[in-house]
C-alpha cells in the first residue's frame, strides 16, 4: 500500500480522482498541495511530457513520462531524477487539471 492505492484502484474503476500530493519533485508544475485531478488513462496515445499516476519498482509516482522506447515509458521528476521505465499497465491515470 502507499500513498495513491486509493486513486489507483478508483482509476482502475473508469473514476476521475483528485487529490492533493505533497512533495517538490514535480516543482514548476505542480506544488507541494496543488489540487490534481487525474482521469483513467483507458486508450489514450501516452506521450513524452504527459504527467502520470503511475507504479515504478512498487513506488507510486505522479510523475511525467520522459521517453518512450517502444511499448515502455521512462518515468521521471520535473528536477531532473528517473524513476525507470514502465510498461502501460503500470501507468494508471494522466493529468487532467492543477489548481492552487
Amino acid at each position: 500500500m502507499g500513498w495513491a492505492t486509493g486513486y489507483i484502484e478508483a482509476l482502475q474503476n473508469g473514476e476521475t480522482v483528485s487529490f492533493r500530493p505533497r512533495g517538490h519533485s514535480m516543482k514548476g508544475r505542480i506544488n507541494s498541495g496543488d489540487r490534481c485531478t487525474v482521469e483513467p488513462v483507458g486508450d489514450r496515445q501516452l506521450e513524452v511530457d504527459d504527467i502520470v499516476l503511475c507504479k515504478v519498482r512498487g513506488a507510486q509516482y505522479l510523475h511525467l513520462i520522459k521517453a518512450k522506447r517502444g511499448s515502455q515509458f521512462q518515468i521521471g521528476n520535473n528536477r531532473g531524477g528517473i524513476n525507470g521505465w514502465v510498461s502501460r499497465t503500470a501507468i494508471y491515470g494522466i493529468l487532467i487539471d492543477v489548481e492552487p
